[in-house]
């Protein structure tokens, strides 16, 4: 799983496998280590009670909340992206983006992208 932040904006890519766990297990989740022994937790997590997309920050994790109605729905179809928004108590927003991670349409000779969607628009020239 990827995860990309800037600013008020989380987005995470899945590949094929994760998606798969995601929906058969109810949770995904990646660890990014840092020297010192810190270690950053990013999950999705689905939850039959929820509605709605919510985003956590809690010590070292990022947990991001779905509904499992919405989870399985995603992961059964052809359907790319999940997009949702909480509020901030600023009046700002979080942006969420969860998306299904293709491969690149160029050769990327030192990325392993075997596991990853195939591209839409295979046979283009441009990633």
């Amino acid at each position: 799983m990827k995860l990309r932040i800037l600013d008020n904006s989380l987005r995470l890519r899945l590949s094929q496998s994760e998606v798969r766990t995601l929906a058969e297990q109810g949770r995904v989740e990646a660890h990014t280590h840092f020297p010192g022994g810190a270690v950053l937790q990013y999950s999705l997590e689905g939850r039959a009670e929820l509605t709605a997309v919510e985003a956590t920050l809690t010590g070292q994790e990022i947990l991001v909340l779905l509904p499992s109605s919405m989870v399985q729905d995603w992961a059964d179809s052809n359907t790319i992206s999940l997009r949702a928004n909480n509020e901030l108590p600023d009046g700002e927003s979080l942006s969420i983006l969860i998306e299904k991670d293709f491969k690149c349409l160029t050769d990327r000779p030192h990325e392993d992208e075997s596991d990853l969607f195939p591209h839409p628009k295979e046979g283009d020239v441009a990633c």
